[in-house]
């Protein structure tokens, strides 16, 4: 196993810019996100979750990062429309305007297809594929008049490949694919970059709560470096995407992966 590097200082890639994350509160993708939103000079940051403390904990250690910067939470269950559109208007009310959104909520769970409910098809489909959809419609819907802004997706490789238990999540998740594309071409007749990052495995506390160890061990040691991804390596390639940097991409998905997709 190679080791950990050490983190990227920041080059001022998001400077001036507003920016919405969604499941943002915790150890996860969505928090080193928001972390590096800052870091990367974010005047203004909104950070959704659906877990009351959690979000009000993670305010206050985003606030504490970046004293000049704006940090505000916002509850928010992308299953529901009502919350989205009031996360969405509390964010443009909050920031003058989102430049950039990232659609991190998402769910799993590990069940064979033989055994898998209804509900638990469609739970996980409603928060990581529509949850995704009903976010950047209302977000574009902002963002069109303005002829700018970038919206980038959290997909997974597992939209490519197959796993054991995953037919939910996978499915969801190439749907996420599916909408970056399309939607990236309607989007890009307004100025608006819409993009994915499709992680492997990127190790946090939530993670190891809903997988079996074994499983993330042996993912983990599948991958070249012998090891799971850091969060904020996937952060990284997330905040490149929502930057100008990738003026130019548009509909793609970019594997965070150390092996092929």
């Amino acid at each position: 196993m190679t080791a950990v590097p050490a983190p990227v200082p920041g080059h001022g890639l998001l400077a001036g810019r507003a920016v919405l994350i969604t499941a943002a509160a915790g150890a996860g993708i969505g928090m080193a996100t928001a972390r590096r939103a800052l870091e990367e000079g974010a005047r203004a940051l909104v950070v959704a979750d659906i877990h009351p403390r959690r979000l009000d904990e993670a305010v206050v250690a985003l606030a504490a990062l970046a004293p000049a910067a704006t940090v505000t939470g916002a509850l928010c269950d992308v299953t529901r429309e009502d919350e989205v559109q009031a996360l969405v208007a509390a964010a443009e009310a909050a920031t003058g305007g989102i430049d950039v959104l990232v659609n991190n909520a998402g769910l799993g769970g590990m069940k064979p297809v033989v055994e898998m409910t209804d509900e638990e098809w469609t739970r996980v489909l409603d928060v990581s594929l529509t949850g995704t959809f009903r976010m950047t419609r209302a977000m574009l819907r902002a963002m069109i008049p303005r002829r700018r802004g970038a919206i980038v997706n959290n997909a997974s490789v597992l939209g490519w490949r197959a796993q054991k238990g995953q037919a939910h999540y996978a499915a969801a998740k190439a749907g996420v694919m599916a909408l970056t594309r399309c939607a990236g071409l309607e989007a890009a007749e307004h100025g608006i970059r819409i993009n994915a990052v499709a992680p492997s495995i990127a190790m946090h506390e939530h993670l190891r709560k809903t997988a079996p160890e074994a499983l993330l061990r042996a993912l983990a040691a599948g991958e070249a470096f012998g090891r799971a991804a850091e969060v904020w390596e996937v952060a990284n390639v997330i905040v490149f995407l929502a930057s100008d940097y990738a003026s130019y991409m548009v509909g793609e998905v970019l594997s965070v992966s150390s092996q092929r997709a």
